[in-house]
């Protein structure tokens, strides 16, 4: 059984839930509209099922739903900015416009987060920026729950990377995913829907490869992908969004293990590429893009996604009807 929501509708719904368990209406505003467009989008694990989740946190004081952040402009191609134990997307909200400012002025431009939260994907913190015409990465840390190439023990977050670039017509191309072989919140919806996980992508708390999901949950551990070369990026993920920004790393749990989020940091980069590649920047790319699409049945990265906005725009979201119902129990 489903249900079809309009995007309208399921953002103002996540919002009064959001604002009911402690969150400043213009907080609520601005994580539900993310929330629900990732879910319009298709990556289940990281839309609506992660509401209960941020209910917890609220209500638990484990994060400030109603934070201010604190932005400096600290040098030309550099902004600072304390969450406030925000949520990490409300920083960047406070600090965008600025950095877009920055980017297309120096060229290049850096937005440090610290002393956040990140929930949801990390494509919408980069999309915005690529239809202002910038290229853009962004990289954040989380509690740990991937090994080193190899060791046994959880030491690496699953540190998601995203990265979008600007088209000469239609919208950017984006990409989002983990440096772990499987997004953690993949594990926990395996877990929920009582399916085994992938094989070589886990293991057991004795260090043990597992395609049980609460084998991991419980003491265990995920896999980078690609071996040592993942856990390389995954490192490298570790010092952009953590040291860097001036954050905590992963391993350095100073709070509630048992919370969804990890007090971390994020680090966000935007590059004005015709300051750099000239006025042909988008043409030039036009024709990488080309050269992908004809190779047999090969797709642009957030192909996917995009054909689900197009539906959803049409026919309305699609959900569960217990997960709808769960939302509408949430609901004041």
């Amino acid at each position: 059984m489903s249900v079809t929501v309009g995007i309208a509708e399921l953002t103002a719904l996540v919002g009064r839930i959001l604002v009911a368990s402690g969150m400043s209406g213009d907080n609520a505003e601005i994580m539900s509209a993310i929330l629900a467009a990732v879910e319009r989008d298709g990556p289940r694990s990281h839309g609506l099922f992660r509401v209960p989740g941020m209910v917890e946190i609220l209500k638990s004081g484990w994060v400030d739903g109603r934070a201010r952040p604190r932005v400096q402009d600290k040098a030309p191609g550099l902004i600072l900015a304390d969450a406030g134990n925000g949520f990490a997307q409300i920083a960047l909200a406070s600090a965008r416009n600025l950095l877009i400012a920055k980017a297309h002025e120096q060229g290049i431009a850096a937005l440090a987060i610290r002393n956040s939260h990140h929930f949801s994907a990390l494509w919408p913190d980069v999309e915005p920026l690529a239809e202002q015409g910038l290229v853009a990465l962004a990289f954040v840390n989380t509690r740990s729950y991937v090994v080193p190439a190899g060791g046994r023990a959880r030491l690496y977050g699953t540190n998601p990377m995203a990265f979008a670039c600007p088209r000469r017509d239609g919208p950017p191309m984006v990409w989002d995913q983990a440096s772990a072989a499987i997004a953690h919140g993949e594990v926990l919806l395996a877990r929920r829907d009582g399916r085994a996980l992938p094989p070589g992508v886990a293991l057991d708390r004795d260090g043990q490869p597992t395609t049980d999901p609460d084998a991991m949950i419980q003491g265990g551990a995920l896999l980078p992908f690609g071996g040592y070369k993942g856990a390389s990026i995954a490192l490298m993920v570790e010092i952009m969004s953590a040291a860097v920004t001036g954050g905590h790393f992963g391993f350095e749990d100073d709070g509630n293990p048992a919370a969804p989020t990890k007090n971390a940091g994020e680090l966000v980069v935007a590059i004005d590429p015709e300051k750099s590649g000239g006025a042909r920047f988008r043409d030039h790319v036009e024709g990488l893009f080309r050269r992908v699409v004809e190779d047999g049945e090969a797709r642009l990265p957030g192909d996917r996604r995009r054909v689900e906005r197009q539906r959803a725009a049409e026919h309305g979201i699609t959900l569960e009807r217990a997960v709808y119902e769960g939302l509408l129990s949430l609901s004041p």
